[in-house]
């Protein structure tokens, strides 16, 4: 690579607002763009260690609020201002309609059942009888490998370790507590550190790969479905039938057939998730506080549940297994977001499972708006109306 096309770069100090300029100037003269708007930022750049390479500016991201809707949870109790950060017009009116229906039901149940952060090993042997043994050794000094794992991390405990053989390969999952951080740098150096441990004292020797792809960071798995990545955190409402009908214009019996009929159209797509659309509130928030947006890939999954009640009121739930959020740490500290998740209540330490409750409260609201929304048929109409920018 020629010097002419080497981005600018300073080993020394490379978040600076010097180095920005510099660095959108060389892009100005390889690719004629100029750049007013990503350049013009409030952001301080020597904030920036840990949370981006090459900096030069900024991608400003329209956000509006959502609701307020009411939450009852075990961490989130009240009402909620929910800050969704989208360019897709009629979001956030959806959700706001939903919200309003949640309200005039008495508001949203929420629930954290439980929560781990994976790394998942693979450990090579020569057959599978080995291989087999080898698991027999790791369950008799699982509580020596959990103090070496523990030993790296001040709030990372690990819980318990899952195996599977295939071939001569021993797969675990290693299965930990990450407190307020989302926890995959936290984890990977854990588990590296038990490898190692393991290695170093398994007395018949052996390999591994830090990562068999079991632990499916950044992908969706049935393992997840089944056994929780990040919170696994349920949202439930009963919804009153003159309510729906008052403001949504839909019977509950009609809700109830259309929802047999989207449930049997998931299954047969293999879709990830039965109800509307659990990633449009899940990657709006995420955007606004400071996500790790590759997570809704595994966040969004689910399962949306729901019974006909004998009076016709209608019992509606959401199931994320693997909702992965974090109130500290990542993008979390930085000005907007760290806004957006005061707006919440949300910022900082001892707040994870509260967010948890609220992002899986506002994926209800948003199925129950969407669902109403192509039933009553305004669906295309809505969109029409407030969805048509073109420029």
């Amino acid at each position: 690579m020629s010097r002419t096309h080497r981005i600018p770069r300073n080993t020394l100090n490379d978040h600076s607002h010097e180095w920005a300029t510099k660095r959108r100037e060389y892009l100005t003269e390889q690719t004629g763009v100029s750049m007013p708007h990503t350049g013009h930022y409030s952001i301080d750049p020597s904030a920036l260690p840990g949370n981006i390479e090459n900096f030069i500016g900024v991608v400003q991201m329209p956000v509006g609020i959502a609701g307020p809707i009411l939450i009852h949870g075990e961490h989130a109790e009240g009402y909620f201002h929910v800050p969704l950060a989208t360019t897709e017009g009629t979001l956030v009116a959806s959700y706001s309609r939903g919200m309003r229906v949640v309200n005039e039901c008495g508001g949203v149940h929420t629930t954290v059942v439980e929560q781990y952060m994976q790394r998942a090993p693979a450990f090579i042997f020569d057959n599978a009888r080995q291989a087999r043994e080898f698991g027999k050794w790791v369950d008799a000094h699982f509580f020596e490998i959990k103090e070496v794992a523990e030993s790296t991390t001040r709030i990372g405990k690990l819980e318990h370790i899952m195996q599977w053989s295939v071939s001569k390969t021993r797969y675990l999952r290693f299965n930990y507590t990450t407190g307020d951080a989302a926890g995959q740098n936290m984890v990977g150096k854990a588990t590296l550190a038990a490898c190692e441990w393991i290695k170093e004292n398994y007395p018949d020797g052996c390999e591994y790969l830090l990562s068999g792809n079991m632990d499916t960071d950044k992908k969706h798995s049935h393992l997840n479905m089944l056994h929780s990545r990040g919170k696994r955190v349920i949202a439930e409402i009963v919804l009153k039938k003159d309510v729906l009908r008052k403001i949504m214009k839909v019977d509950t019996k009609m809700l109830a057939r259309a929802t047999v009929l989207a449930n049997t159209g998931a299954l047969m797509a293999g879709a990830a998730y039965n109800g509307p659309h659990s990633a449009n509130g899940i990657a709006s928030m995420f955007i606004a506080t400071g996500q790790d947006e590759a997570n809704v890939v595994e966040s969004h999954a689910g399962l949306l549940s729901h019974e006909l009640l004998e009076n016709g009121d209608f019992y509606l739930s959401v199931t994320l297994p693997s909702l992965i959020v974090a109130t500290y740490g990542g993008g979390t500290g930085l000005p907007t977001q760290k806004e957006c998740l005061q707006i919440l209540g949300c910022y900082g330490q001892g707040k994870a499972n509260k967010l948890a409750e609220i992002v899986a409260a506002t994926v209800l609201a948003g199925d129950i708006s969407l669902a109403c929304a192509v039933i009553g048929g305004h669906w295309v109409s809505s969109h029409d109306k407030l969805g048509r920018n073109r420029d």
